[in-house]
C-alpha cells in the first residue's frame, strides 16, 4: 500500500507542475480541479497495474515448485494468472471489436506464461525470500527507470508540441541518427541522463527504505493476512477500471471536460502513450494526398486551391437576413436504418408505413449512403463531415484524431444538444462530442425520469418523447442531435408499448428471409421503429416549435443481407446494403415534397442543413451541400468496407471498388443486372472512378488529423 501511495502522490505532484508550469491561459486550480481528479484515478490505474503482480505472488508461498504440481493444480494456477491478466488488457484496450479481444487474450497467455515461471523460485514474498526480494527490486527497479523517462520525454514533449507524449515518438527511430543528432544540439542530454539517474537512484532509495518500514511491521496472522489481501486487491481492482460503473475510465473522458488543455492536464504520459500506440501507423501519405488534390478540390469546389498547403478549407457566406427566422433543427441518427427493409423502395412487409408518409411529404434522397459500416462511424461521419478511414479501430478510439472541427459550432445562436437513450462511453463517443461541439447539452440515461429497458438504455420511444419535452421547453433556436438504438439486438420492445404497438406474428420465416429479415423479432423492431418515429412527430406537432423547425432523419448504417429482387443482385453481392440508408429533411413550413435520386452521403448532411438554414459556415472535409446546384453534375459518396479491406465510390448508376490488398479493381451496375461492357466510354469512366476512389480515400487519411477546430 506504501509503494501505491507513493507513486500516485509524486504523479500527482508531477501533474501539478505541469498545470503551473504549461498553464499559458492563466487559469485557476479550483477550474481544473476536475481534469486533476481524473488525473489521479488515471494514474492510479497505472500504479494499480504495475502492483498487482507484486501483490498476487508475493503474498504466496508454494510447498512446490510450478514444474511439481498436479496438472489439476498446474490448469488451476495457470488461470489465477492468466485472467487477472487479460481482463486489465481487454479493460484497457479502447476497443469493441472482438477479434481485438482475442488479441488481447493472447499477449494475456504469454504473459501467463512467464509468471508461471517466477513460481519456479516457489516463493515468491519478498520477506520471506532473498532470491524474490533481488527479483521484485529488479522489477521495480526497471519500472522507476521506465517511469523517469516517460514525464521526462513528456515534458519536453509538451513544450516543443503542447501534446502529451505518444505514440508518434517512435516515428522518430525510423531516422535514428538525424533524430539523435538533432536532440544532442537541442537539450543538454548529459545533465538530463545525470538528472534521470539521480532520480532513479533516490525513488529506489525510498522503496528499500518503505520494505525496511514493512519488515518491521510485518503482519503476521493468517487472517489479517487474508484481510490485508482482500483490501488491497479491492483497491488494485478498483484503480484498474477506474470508475464504479458500467464502463471503465477511459482516455476519451478526458476530452469531455470541455477543453484541450484540461484533456491534456488529466493523462499522463502512460495513458496517452499506450492509448495511441495501435494508432501509430494509421497515418497519412502525403504525397498521395498532393497527388489527388487537383482532382478533389476541383471535384469539392476549393475557393482557392494550393497543392502545396494542401488546402481543403472553403467559406460559405450568407446575409444574416437570409431566414429571418432561424429554424430550429432536429437531427435523428436512426439505428441499423437499411433501406432495402423499409416501405420507401417497395419491400412488400411494409414495415415503415408512417415514415413512408413522412418521405412522401419531405424532400427524400433515396440514394444516400453511409461511408461504412457501424453506428460509431456513423455518428463520426455526420458529426465532423470526414469518413472513419481507420482500417482497424475506429476514429472516435484515436486520441490523436479527437480534434475535429464541426459544422455544428457555425451554428451562431443556437443552443446544442445531443440526446442518447444509454451511455456515450461506447466507442469513446463521449470524448468526440463534448470535446468539439461548444456549448453541448448532453443527455444520456441517466438524465432521464424513464427506465432504462436493455443494454442500450431507455426506449426509443422514451427518448423521443423526453427529447421532445426538453425542446419544448426552449425559448432560442436549437440543434438537437436524436440517437437511437433499439433497431438492434435485443430487439427490445417495452411492455408498456405493447398496446399501442401491435406485434405481428403470421409472417412465414421464407417470406421473412425473401424480404430481408431474419426472424420476427427483427422484423417487428424495425416496425417498431417506426412506431417510435410517429410518437415523435405526433408528438411534437403538439408543440410550439414544431412548426419553425426542420426535421432531418439519416441512418446511421444499413444491414448487410440479401435485397432479393427488390434491388439489382450487386447490391447484395458487393454489401451495398449495408451502407444504403434513408435520408430526409422534413418541414412542412419550410420544404416542398420532392424525391431526389443523387447520389449523397452521410458527410453530406451537416453541409447541406447549414446551407438550408443559410448559415454562414466554414467546411474542411468532403462533405458538400446538397441544395447547391453546381455540385449537381459531380455527385459521388465514398464507401470503405474495414471488413472486406476494399474502397469504392457510388457514382451515377455504377460501383466501382478497388480492393486494397490485392489492388483488383471491378465496375459493376447498380441499375440492373447487365454486365458493364468493356468499351471506350466505361474505360473512361474506371479511370475517373479508380482515381476519385482513391483521391477521396486518401484525403479522408489526411483529413481525420487535419481538421481540427480553429
Amino acid at each position: 500500500m506504501q509503494l501505491f501511495v507513493l507513486f500516485v502522490v509524486l504523479m500527482t505532484v508531477l501533474r501539478l507542475a505541469f498545470f503551473y508550469y504549461f498553464n499559458t491561459q492563466h487559469q485557476s486550480l479550483t477550474a481544473n480541479m476536475e481534469a486533476i481528479w481524473m488525473g489521479i484515478r488515471f494514474d492510479a490505474r497505472i500504479v494499480a497495474i504495475v502492483l498487482l503482480p507484486l501483490l498476487l505472488f508475493g503474498s504466496v508461498e508454494f510447498k512446490k515448485k510450478f514444474s511439481e504440481f498436479s496438472a489439476g493444480r498446474k490448469l488451476f494456477t495457470f488461470l489465477v494468472c492468466f485472467i487477472p491478466v487479460a481482463t486489465i488488457l481487454i479493460i484497457t484496450a479502447n476497443t469493441g471489436v472482438l477479434i481485438k479481444i482475442f488479441k488481447q487474450a493472447g499477449i494475456a497467455f504469454a504473459i501467463s506464461l512467464v509468471l508461471l515461471l517466477l513460481l519456479q523460485l516457489r516463493v515468491m514474498n519478498p520477506f520471506e525470500s532473498a532470491k524474490a526480494k533481488r527479483f521484485w527490486f529488479w522489477y521495480l527497479s526497471i519500472f522507476i527507470t521506465v517511469w523517469v523517462l516517460f514525464y521526462g520525454f513528456d515534458f519536453a514533449h509538451y513544450s516543443y508540441l503542447s501534446q502529451r507524449l505518444n505514440a508518434s515518438v517512435l516515428n522518430f527511430l525510423e531516422d535514428a541518427s538525424i533524430s539523435f543528432h538533432m536532440m544532442w544540439q537541442s537539450y543538454p542530454i548529459i545533465k538530463i541522463l545525470i538528472g534521470i539517474i539521480i532520480a532513479v537512484v533516490l525513488l529506489m532509495w525510498v522503496v528499500k527504505k518503505l520494505y525496511q518500514l514493512s519488515a518491521r511491521q510485518k503482519v503476521s496472522e493468517m487472517f489479517h493476512r487474508s484481510i490485508t489481501f482482500a483490501i488491497m486487491l479491492f483497491i488494485l481492482a478498483l484503480s484498474i477500471f477506474g470508475r464504479i460503473g458500467q464502463y471503465p475510465l477511459r482516455w476519451s473522458d478526458a476530452f469531455a471536460l470541455g477543453s484541450d488543455y484540461k484533456a491534456n492536464l488529466s493523462l499522463n504520459p502512460f495513458q496517452s502513450f499506450f492509448s495511441s500506440l495501435t494508432f501509430r501507423h494509421d497515418t497519412y501519405d502525403v504525397k498521395k494526398v498532393k497527388e489527388y488534390y487537383p482532382l478533389m478540390s476541383d471535384y469539392l469546389g476549393i475557393q482557392n486551391p494550393d497543392v502545396n498547403q494542401l488546402n481543403f478549407g472553403r467559406q460559405y457566406n450568407f446575409t444574416k437576413d437570409s431566414f429571418p427566422s432561424k429554424p430550429n433543427v432536429v437531427l435523428v441518427i436512426c439505428e441499423s436504418f437499411s433501406a432495402y427493409k423499409s416501405s420507401m423502395w417497395g419491400n412488400p412487409l411494409n414495415t415503415t408505413q408512417y415514415f413512408n408518409q413522412l418521405c412522401n411529404n419531405g424532400i427524400f434522397f433515396d440514394h444516400c449512403f453511409t461511408p461504412h459500416y457501424g453506428t460509431a462511424r456513423g455518428v463520426w461521419a455526420v458529426i465532423t463531415g470526414t469518413p472513419d478511414v481507420q482500417l482497424d479501430k475506429t476514429a472516435s478510439r484515436n486520441p490523436a484524431a479527437v480534434d475535429q472541427h464541426t459544422i455544428i459550432n457555425n451554428l451562431e445562436g443556437y443552443e446544442k444538444f445531443y440526446f442518447l437513450g444509454g451511455s456515450t462511453s461506447w466507442a469513446n463517443i463521449r470524448g468526440v462530442l463534448t470535446n468539439n461541439i461548444k456549448g453541448l447539452n448532453l443527455f444520456e440515461e441517466e438524465n432521464f425520469d424513464a427506465k432504462k429497458v436493455d443494454v442500450w438504455g431507455i426506449s426509443d420511444k422514451n427518448l423521443f418523447l423526453e427529447a421532445n419535452k426538453k425542446l419544448a421547453a426552449q425559448s432560442k433556436p436549437f440543434f438537437a442531435i436524436i440517437q437511437t438504438a433499439d433497431n438492434h439486438r435485443p430487439y427490445t420492445i417495452p411492455k408498456e408499448d405493447m398496446g399501442a404497438f401491435k406485434r405481428i406474428e403470421n409472417i412465414s420465416a421464407d417470406s421473412l428471409k425473401q424480404h430481408g429479415f431474419e426472424s420476427l423479432d427483427e422484423y417487428n423492431a424495425f416496425r417498431y421503429t417506426d412506431f417510435c418515429y410517429q410518437q415523435f412527430i405526433e408528438a411534437a406537432k403538439k408543440e410550439k416549435y414544431f412548426e419553425n423547425t426542420v426535421f432531418v432523419f439519416v441512418g446511421d448504417h444499413g444491414i448487410r443481407g440479401s435485397a432479393g429482387n427488390m434491388f439489382p443482385q450487386s447490391w447484395t453481392d458487393e454489401a451495398l446494403t449495408a451502407e444504403h440508408v434513408p435520408l430526409l429533411f422534413y418541414s412542412p413550413k419550410f420544404l416542398q415534397a420532392q424525391r431526389i435520386n443523387r447520389v449523397c452521403s452521410q458527410v453530406d448532411i451537416m453541409p447541406s442543413i447549414a446551407g438550408l438554414l443559410k448559415q454562414s459556415y466554414y467546411d474542411n472535409t468532403i462533405g458538400r451541400n446538397l441544395f447547391d446546384t453546381s455540385f449537381a453534375q459531380k455527385d459521388f459518396a465514398f464507401i470503405i468496407d474495414h471488413d472486406e479491406r476494399q474502397i469504392g465510390v457510388v457514382s451515377g448508376d455504377y460501383y466501382f471498388v478497388h480492393q486494397l490488398n490485392s489492388s483488383k479493381e471491378k465496375l459493376v451496375s447498380i441499375k440492373n443486372n447487365l454486365p458493364v461492357p468493356v468499351n471506350g466510354t466505361t474505360d473512361s469512366l474506371r479511370g475517373r472512378l479508380s482515381a476519385l476512389t482513391q483521391g477521396a480515400y486518401e484525403t479522408s487519411r489526411y483529413l481525420l488529423y487535419n481538421n481540427k477546430k480553429k
